[in-house]
């Protein structure tokens, strides 16, 4: 493996969307962070065993990955900037990357609130991940994330050679995968 995009932001900003785009487009492969979570959920509800399994599941498939013959891998998640556990999270599978001679690229994506609630109910969005069907319930957490959480970086606060932000409200993911793609010559 050569590559490894990660395309975090806040819930229903787009990452999936993008991410499913720019797989078409370069032939990284896609691991978007609700193939574990729906995975595991059904069993654990969202316990911290689920969380804990997510967890090592994540890792043991970066490490398989990271000694395959793929071109590379694209990986959404939701940053939580406000919890170190997050940071901590990310340099490890950034430095578990490193090691192995994989480059690493940062794509940030963020979008007005009112477009976020709009995707949120998208049914692309709701067929790909059954834990966002409850869409009252996922509406309520980003709508109460806003209050509590940080899920955007500030200026200059991710200090990473390939790092790209993105205002992705008015732009579709196409758009998106090819701004990507172009930027970081995938």
């Amino acid at each position: 493996m050569e590559k490894f995009v990660f395309i975090f932001g806040p819930q229903a900003v787009g990452k999936m969307s993008v991410g499913q785009e720019l797989a078409k487009l370069t032939g990284l492969k896609l691991f978007h962070n609700h193939m574990t979570i729906d995975l595991l959920e059904p069993l654990f509800g969202f316990s911290d065993e689920m969380w804990r399994l997510t967890h090592q599941f994540r890792k043991e498939i970066f490490q398989s990955f990271t000694q395959s013959n793929h071109y590379g891998m694209i990986f959404t998640k939701v940053w939580y900037f406000d919890k170190q556990e997050d940071w901590d999270d990310i340099e490890s599978i950034c430095q578990l990357m490193s090691c192995k001679g994989v480059s690493v690229y940062f794509v940030e994506l963020e979008a007005h609130v009112e477009e976020r609630l709009r995707r949120n109910k998208d049914p692309h969005r709701l067929e790909c991940k059954p834990t966002k069907r409850n869409v009252e319930q996922s509406e309520q957490h980003l709508l109460s994330t806003l209050q509590s959480n940080r899920l955007n970086s500030f200026p200059g606060e991710i200090k990473r050679e390939n790092y790209l932000r993105i205002d992705n409200t008015f732009l579709s993911p196409y758009e998106v995968a090819k701004i990507i793609k172009s930027e970081f010559h995938l």
